[in-house]
């Protein structure tokens, strides 16, 4: 058995982990642009990426390592995603990181950026931050603020796990993310560190089911970046450790920080679940529901708070799933929307279904009739502002 409590303050309650960030003009206002998290002592790393063909130089210089490398420092950057910038983009960061060295001692130095895609980095300005940095700070609100690129507000969680022999760890992660959000490795950077004195095959399987469970099921705008990561960082200094108590605070720093991007995305007003069940098999209802999630047209009746039970149907229909319309159901929330006994919405139905839409977060609930598959993913509405942030981006 254990405990489990919830903490303020982010990345700063985990033992021998510090943080900082910094302006150095890169972005406008107070918010720092260049950050970095430090371990006292070497840690063991685990991590996800984009499946965008296009990966980023940064993922393409972590993955440069040798297996099972550890690393003590990560540096981070916004206005910047150092994409499409070929083996320059790489050889950047390594100048950059020699820079580093001449500032302070590291060992395995990572790198994550985000931000515009095909330009180089300005190295001048991210290396003025490493005489600015304080290195034995413990800032998260400023590290995870320096992350931020259309983001409105810092997303980070902390947990504390109590074991029964009195021994505990905690477990803390920052992210960012509020476009480009797809199911397939969600538009995001985050990074997740911990005490706890975990395997390194521990590590590699919690941090899969953990993504899987919550940012491969997000969708804000159906795109997929070429710089999403998501790393596990575990020094082990509590030397504490309980598989079970570590699998449940890491589902739920990831499914919480991935509510927080669906909650942020770039114009949304709702955040909305969309659950698939009675699928031929797990697969089907996996693919009916990011279907859904991903919809354009659904998005925009969100928006505008239509309960057109049509653009349900027809998204589930063309996405390939087995599925027939007698015995399919609908509802959100607990109000039947479509049945085949049910298929028009009569007055009454409908406005109940206007109020519903109208709450900041509700389901939607398609029963296929047809087996025992069933899956849920999260996505939001599609807002004017959506286009104008994203038709401004650059300027």
């Amino acid at each position: 058995m254990f405990n489990l409590f919830s903490l303020k303050g982010g990345l700063n309650n985990v033992k021998g982990f510090f943080c900082d960030g910094v302006n150095v003009g890169m972005k406008k206002g107070e918010d720092g642009d260049v950050a970095f998290i430090r371990s006292e002592v070497p840690c063991d790393i685990t991590a996800r990426f984009t499946s965008n063909k296009f990966q980023a130089a940064p993922i393409k210089h972590y993955l440069n390592y040798e297996k099972d490398f550890k690393t003590d420092f990560i540096l981070m950057n916004a206005k910047n995603a150092n994409a499409m910038t070929g083996e320059k983009g790489i050889e950047d960061i390594e100048n950059i990181f020699e820079n580093l060295k001449e500032h302070y001692q590291v060992k395995n130095p990572i790198m994550s950026s985000t931000g515009v895609i095909g330009y180089r980095l300005n190295q001048e300005k991210i290396t003025s931050a490493f005489s600015k940095f304080d290195y034995n700070a413990k800032n998260s609100d400023k590290t995870a603020r320096s992350i931020m690129t259309t983001d409105s507000f810092k997303k980070e969680l902390a947990f504390k796990i109590e074991l029964d022999d009195g021994t505990s760890f905690n477990v803390a992660g920052i992210c960012k993310g509020a476009g480009m959000i797809n199911p397939a490795m969600a538009t995001m950077l985050c990074f997740i560190t911990t005490d706890a004195n975990i395997p390194k095959a521990d590590m590699e399987a919690l941090l899969t089911e953990a993504t899987e469970g919550s940012f491969n099921r997000i969708s804000v705008d159906g795109d997929t970046s070429t710089n999403d990561s998501i790393m596990l960082l575990a020094n082990k200094l509590s030397n504490a450790y309980n598989k079970e108590a570590f699998r449940e605070a890491l589902n739920k720093i990831t499914f919480e920080l991935a509510m927080m991007i669906l909650k942020d995305g770039e114009g949304a007003n709702k955040l909305v679940a969309f659950e698939v069940k009675g699928a031929k098999n797990d697969a089907e209802a996996k693919k009916a529901s990011m279907a859904l999630s991903n919809s354009l047209l659904v998005k925009t009746a969100l928006f505008g708070e239509d309960p057109n039970w049509g653009r349900i149907a027809s998204t589930i229909g063309a996405s390939g799933v087995e599925c027939n319309d007698s015995s399919l159901s609908i509802h959100y929330d607990n109000l039947l929307i479509y049945s085949n006994e049910e298929r028009e919405l009569d007055k009454e139905r409908e406005n109940k279904a206007y109020s519903i839409m109208k709450n900041s977060s509700f389901k939607v609930s398609c029963d296929l009739g047809l087996g025992n598959g069933s899956y849920t993913s999260y996505g939001c509405d599609l807002s004017y502002e959506y286009v104008k942030i994203n038709a401004e981006y650059r300027t």
